[in-house]
């Protein structure tokens, strides 16, 4: 609950309107699809990925609909490879599960070490729903308050079309 509590606070503080959605634990974007039929909105999948040399980390947002392709995201971005991070890096840069993985994880990168890739389809999708950092709710949130919150975050930000 701390973590929730924490993406909840931050959102108030940033005077970020959201509502939340309570369902059951869900660990992928597919299973969660079940309970947001009643959610409006774009629903996303939220991938951690790592360099092949382990030395950058990602964060990559799709729409769910859109198939990640992590060798084409890769050359896109300038890297040799991607690979799924641990749940150790998970943990280590955003404070997530696996399971929970979610951009309002950053919260707790401090460091600012987290790169963002959206998905550019996301820019005209409102709310956007995302996991609060557990994956027994999902926060709907307008997108230029996303926008704002990333802001706030102050990691790299990069939009590609996927």
């Amino acid at each position: 609950m701390e973590r929730e509590k924490k993406v909840l606070e931050t959102l108030e503080g940033l005077g970020i309107a959201f509502t939340r959605h309570e369902h059951p634990p869900v660990f992928t974007a597919e299973e969660a699809a079940v309970h947001w039929r009643g959610v409006a909105g774009a629903h996303c999948k939220n991938l951690f990925v790592r360099n092949q040399k382990g030395n950058r980390h990602y964060l990559i947002i799709l729409p769910i609909a859109k198939k990640a392709d992590l060798r084409w995201l890769a050359r896109a971005l300038g890297e040799d490879r991607f690979s799924f991070a641990s749940a150790q890096r998970l943990e280590r840069f955003l404070g997530l599960e696996p399971g929970s993985v979610s951009p309002f994880g950053l919260v707790n990168d401090v460091k600012k070490e987290v790169v963002v890739v959206l998905d550019e389809d996301l820019r005209a999708a409102s709310p956007l729903n995302f996991h609060p950092n557990v994956n027994t709710a999902t926060l709907s949130i307008a997108s230029g308050d996303f926008e704002k919150f990333l802001s706030w975050c102050g990691n790299k930000v990069l939009w590609i079309r996927v």
